[in-house]
């Protein structure tokens, strides 16, 4: 019985480690020469990102940086602290080009060749000699984005260009609660069509569904950029008052913030994920703020379908095979072992009476040969046949003195054919191992 389980296990090891080794598939899917041409899934210009602004020459470039510190071309948006600035660099010497967002990929490319300037910045993104100085977090986005302030980044970049200590973080952005004025002006009209538009702000078609907020319809309030050093109008609390429980989304700029249900958790999650995505993307175009609130929503129901914020997951069918293959290299390790166990303990118990002598084994395989032949039949039979002409043989070999290695691996022979006798009768009681060692002790 037990060869029986042996065999059994040994076979299920090898299935087990086939079909693991058929499902570790890996593909690849070649082509030579027929490949398409690579193309830009988004056109310039297709998404709203170009301003339409246009640069002089590079000659005039060039020669404005050579007049002037700093250039301001038409357009730009991007604001600093110059005492700051100043303070990083250690005195004067740099030169800054700004120039407005949105331009075309041959423009930006010829505002970063302009030698003469030691800092460029286009839009709000700010680069100088090999270094790309860029916002990480959102004490920093929220002055870039709300404001177009890039003090932090200026200062970063041109204490590491003057290979002077970092500066310090620039403070955060000072905040004020809405007038009595301002706050009715706003809950009027989110009263009459869910949408406040200020004078300057571009969401003129804030999207009147959405799946980013399920049962509830988001409040919108639309500002311009906001001008830098002043604070900033904190219209989410106040609005979250007088309409609970609706979603309120605020738009400065390109910079949008969420107050309503789970915004404790909830807010800071999706702006760490949709700044620390396309801040630099935002930064050097001129997207409406049409598409920025669209990009955001779409991130945020992203979020929300990942199974945060108590909105369960998508139902996914069971999939037994992918429940079943990590326990397969187990299942083969479980198989191999008891093989391996099985076949020692086989091993152990044939060869622990070869310690005894010549006659001692000798005589005990020829009483255990005795005491079965009465149970035997077919198969059983001739398998105690064999055993009994090895213990014939091993009887002969003693009595003429012949070496004890010889006799000893005929009474192993024998052993072994009376040990497939006692499985094939089912009496493990009668194997030589167990036999022999009762009759010994």
């Amino acid at each position: 019985m037990a060869d029986r389980i042996r065999w059994v296990l040994l076979a299920a090891a090898v299935a087990v480690l086939v079909t693991f080794l058929l499902v570790q598939k890996q593909s690849t899917d070649v082509s030579y020469g027929q490949a398409p041409a690579a193309k830009d899934p988004i056109p310039e210009g297709s998404a709203g990102e170009l301003s339409g602004a246009t640069l002089p020459s590079d000659e005039q470039l060039t020669a404005m940086v050579g007049a002037a510190p700093v250039v301001r071309l038409p357009g730009a948006i991007a604001t600093w602290d110059d005492q700051a600035v100043r303070a990083a660099a250690g005195g004067p010497g740099y030169r800054i080009l700004v120039v407005p967002p949105g331009l075309k990929k041959a423009d930006t490319q010829r505002v970063h060749e302009v030698e003469a300037a030691t800092v460029r910045i286009v839009g709000t993104e700010v680069s100088g000699g090999i270094y790309q100085a860029s916002a990480d977090r959102a004490s920093e986005w929220i002055h870039q984005f709300a404001t177009g302030d890039v003090t932090g980044s200026l200062t970063t970049l041109i204490a590491r260009l003057n290979h002077r200590p970092e500066p310090p973080d620039q403070p955060a952005i000072a905040r004020r609660d809405p007038t009595a004025g301002e706050l009715t002006a706003v809950t009027t009209a989110l009263r009459g069509t869910g949408r406040y538009l200020a004078p300057g702000a571009t969401l003129n078609d804030a999207p009147a569904t959405t799946s980013a907020f399920p049962g509830a319809q988001p409040l919108y309030v639309a500002l311009p950029r906001q001008p830098a050093g002043q604070p900033l109008v904190h219209f989410g609390p106040a609005l979250a008052k007088e309409f609970p429980g609706r979603p309120i989304v605020a738009v400065y700029g390109q910079w949008i913030e969420y107050d309503g249900p789970s915004a404790a958790a909830f807010s800071d999650v999706v702006t760490a994920s949709f700044y620390g995505q396309f801040a630099d993307r935002l930064s050097e175009y001129a997207y409406p703020q049409r598409n920025v609130l669209g990009a955001w929503l779409d991130r945020v129901t992203a979020i929300r379908y990942a199974g945060l914020f108590d909105r369960p997951l998508p139902y996914t069918p069971f999939d037994p095979l992918r429940v079943t293959l990590p326990a397969l290299p187990w299942l083969f390790a479980a198989c191999a072992v008891g093989f391996l166990a099985l076949s020692a303990r086989r091993v152990v118990h044939r060869d622990r009476p070869a310690t005894t002598g010549v006659p001692a084994r000798l005589a005990g395989l020829t009483a255990l040969a005795v005491e079965v032949s009465g149970l035997t039949d077919g198969a059983s039979a001739a398998a105690l046949g064999r055993g009994i002409t090895q213990l014939t043989a091993a009887g002969e070999a003693f009595t003429e003195k012949l070496p004890d290695r010889h006799v000893h691996s005929l009474l192993d022979a024998a052993e072994s054919d009376l040990d497939t006798t006692a499985d094939l009768i089912g009496r493990p009681d009668y194997r030589p191992a167990a036999f022999l060692r009762g009759r010994l002790a």
